[in-house]
């Protein structure tokens, strides 16, 4: 049984990954009753065409960050500090975290008010792993990596999007 993650051949009926840890219990799964199951199984998260995402720095201020948002007309920001995330700042931080008080905090820096240690996934992780790691942790955005650079931002928009597509296309 081959790890959907890393690649590691596990030997059959193991529930994690002997070389990276991941549940392999989603292998183990019945056969796919539709092709859109059969799709959300095996289609990789490079399916979603993750965008580019907003990357900034740590001590970048609030004021400048909330402007990027805007300016982009994206919902979240990827804080990356040496090459790696560090944290995640979206439209629920700014709305739980600074609220009514947006302008007092303009010059305080963005890691202040970040979500720290955001959870990441591979642009080889199949949709399935990437709908488990979304739902299990809350989660309306996750940072993409590639060769582990933070290569692209995935949404539950995205997936909702890829999920409409394969539901037409099925039904044709």
């Amino acid at each position: 049984m081959n790890c959907p993650d890393c690649g590691f051949s596990n030997i059959e009926g193991v529930d994690e990954c002997d070389q990276c840890q991941q549940p392999l219990s989603p292998l183990t799964l019945s056969e796919p009753a539709s092709e859109l199951e059969r799709s959300i199984l095996t289609d990789r998260i490079d399916a979603l065409n993750p965008r580019e995402p907003l990357v900034v720095e740590p001590g970048a201020p609030v004021s400048l960050v909330l402007q990027l948002l805007v300016a982009h007309a994206v919902g979240c920001a990827v804080v990356v500090e040496d090459g790696e995330p560090v944290g995640i700042f979206s439209e629920r931080d700014a709305l739980l975290r600074l609220n009514v008080d947006a302008a007092e905090h303009g010059d305080r820096p963005i890691s202040d008010f970040m979500t720290p240690n955001p959870q990441t996934l591979d642009i080889e992780n199949k949709i399935a792993f990437a709908l488990q790691r979304m739902d299990a942790g809350g989660y309306r955005h996750v940072p993409i990596m590639t060769d582990g650079v933070v290569s692209g931002i995935i949404s539950v928009r995205d997936v909702l999007n890829y999920l409409s597509e394969k539901l037409v296309a099925q039904q044709s």
